[in-house]
């Protein structure tokens, strides 16, 4: 499977549904991928999987909620849209409680749930890009050494280097060379720019 095209998962145990949404998505020259029950497709997708998932609630072994709970646990930040026949009001406040992007009952028209999926779609790939800058920011963060780092910190919370120097114990001009390593190693065209990937990379400092 290639995970760098966003893909719809479909995930029901009912041929002639998934048979019948594959094809509808497919003609909106989206990737499809269907599966008959939650297992098999949390043997295929891995973590960096992305698009949306259509999923039904009620499948032999694991069903949809249970399903949505494995995605949340193993950090899979996969849209999901729930389409069941068998919904109730407190079944869906849960579902949305827990992070769905919508729960639709059969039968659907095609616009509201192909509507439901380009949004879904449009999240994975916000959130892709995120995690995509994460990652930049935390290799561009990764070669500092301690004492750059706490420099980093000090520069841009806004104090001047006679501050650093100070609050560090060390001189002014070391200040200045551990700043000029600091703007070389993560690439950083400025303070603000430096401060965006920190921010981005924050988790790990």
């Amino acid at each position: 499977m290639n995970n760098s095209i966003a893909t719809v998962f479909i995930i029901d145990d009912d041929p002639a549904v998934r048979d019948a949404l594959s094809l509808m998505i497919e003609q909106e020259n989206l990737a499809v991928a269907a599966f008959e029950n939650a297992e098999a497709f949390l043997a295929s997708c891995q973590s960096e999987c992305y698009g949306c998932a259509i999923i039904d609630i009620r499948m032999p072994g694991m069903d949809g909620m249970q399903l949505q709970e494995v995605l949340s646990k193993r950090n899979m930040h996969l849209p999901v849209i729930f389409l069941t026949g068998h919904g109730d009001i407190p079944m869906s406040v849960q579902a949305m409680k827990a992070g769905a992007m919508d729960f639709l009952t059969k039968p659907v028209t095609r616009d509201k749930l192909l509507a439901a999926v380009r949004l879904a779609i449009q999240k994975s790939e916000i959130a892709m890009a995120e995690n995509t800058n994460h990652q930049e920011a935390l290799s561009r963060l990764a070669n500092l050494t301690d004492r750059e780092r706490n420099v980093m910190l000090l520069a841009i919370q806004g104090h001047p280097n006679k501050d650093i120097a100070r609050k560090l114990g060390i001189s002014h001009r070391t200040v200045e060379i551990h700043k000029s390593k600091i703007m070389h190693k993560t690439g950083a065209a400025n303070l603000l720019d430096l401060a965006r990937i920190v921010h981005e990379g924050e988790a790990s400092i």
